[in-house]
């Protein structure tokens, strides 16, 4: 049985905004911020961190809700469950509730939220790629001043994030899906819950009205030390119409862009060799959903994301068990 920590010098329990940014700017680099604690006490239980101070934050009524509008404005103790469940979430951003529908069971998804998952930072967090292909914002606020970091700059390796010690995650904000536009998360794991991602991958496309893609948006975590864009894997989907050789092109410098490891999960060499599959899955899941919200009638013989390309994805959900390299 493993022993309970007991060196923890205190526990604040804030219900005000301003006294908990306070205990930060008095106390910050002793200070581990607690919220839903799924992430904070499995590493204190473990002795991975040793904080002096555990501050409380649950109770902040500042940092609770979401607003839709021109961008769309979600509080940092928005739960998983919430982000999972909520109509306007499922319809401003599909690719959100999917990755956080994915994280852990129904009791984690009930006290977990969306700022532990992302200053957490892990490399696997199931959030980030969703939140990535929304280009979402991320909000810090001090006792001096506030101020506005993108996703993919916060976050700067594993568990590493630009959150100074006297600042607290306040809330998020991010592009919700516009129209002729559609999004995806994928998690390929060993099962369906309480599994971290061998592979987690978000994708996000528009297409003008005859199908040619405008805008392409990829995403991955649990290949690298943090997940990212991958900017040059977007390249040959922009302008194509999803044809073969564009899909192609775009797994493979998806591949190449990531750098596996190997660990208990899976092996380096099994995550490379199911990415570009898991990428065309996405590309098709993202066209058959704009199809349908277009209610248009598609030409498939000119895009492998018909018939072919469905069929492909089917298989490519059921790849190789993890461990057995090609």
């Amino acid at each position: 049985m493993t022993a309970i920590p007991v060196d923890v010098a205190d526990f604040v329990d804030t219900h005000e905004l301003a006294d908990a940014l306070r205990v930060l700017q008095e106390r910050g680099p002793d200070v581990t911020v607690l919220a839903g604690g799924t992430d904070v006490m499995v590493q204190y239980l473990r002795g991975d961190i040793r904080p002096r101070i555990l501050l409380h934050v649950r109770r902040l009524a500042e940092l609770k809700g979401m607003e839709f509008g021109a961008r769309t404005t979600i509080g940092a103790l928005t739960t998983h469950w919430e982000l999972a469940t909520d109509a306007r979430v499922l319809r401003a951003h599909p690719a959100l509730a999917e990755a956080a529908a994915t994280v852990g069971g129904r009791q984690t998804q009930n006290v977990g939220t969306i700022a532990g998952n992302v200053v957490n930072a892990s490399p696997a967090a199931d959030l980030l790629p969703a939140l990535m292909v929304g280009d979402a914002v991320v909000e810090l606020t001090s006792a001096v001043g506030r101020r506005r970091l993108s996703i993919s700059d916060f976050i700067v390796g594993r568990r590493s994030t630009l959150r100074r010690p006297d600042e607290l995650v306040t809330g998020f904000s991010l592009e919700p899906l516009p129209s002729m536009t559609a999004e995806t998360y994928l998690k390929l794991g060993r099962r369906r819950a309480m599994e971290v991602a061998i592979v987690g991958l978000a994708v996000r496309l528009a297409l003008t009205a005859d199908g040619r893609v405008t805008d392409a948006r990829i995403a991955v975590c649990s290949v690298g030390p943090r997940p990212f864009r991958a900017h040059q894997a977007e390249e040959p989907l922009i302008g194509s119409r999803l044809e073969e050789d564009a899909i192609r092109e775009a797994g493979e410098r998806l591949r190449q862009a990531a750098a596996p490891i190997d660990d208990l999960r899976a092996t380096a060499a099994y995550r490379w060799r199911v990415l570009p599959p898991l990428l065309e899955r996405a590309i098709s899941t993202c066209h058959e959903r704009w199809v349908a919200s277009q209610d248009i009638e598609v030409d498939h013989g000119t895009s492998t994301v018909g018939q072919r390309g469905r069929e492909r994805s089917r298989r490519a959900s059921a790849p190789d068990p993890p461990g057995r390299a090609p």
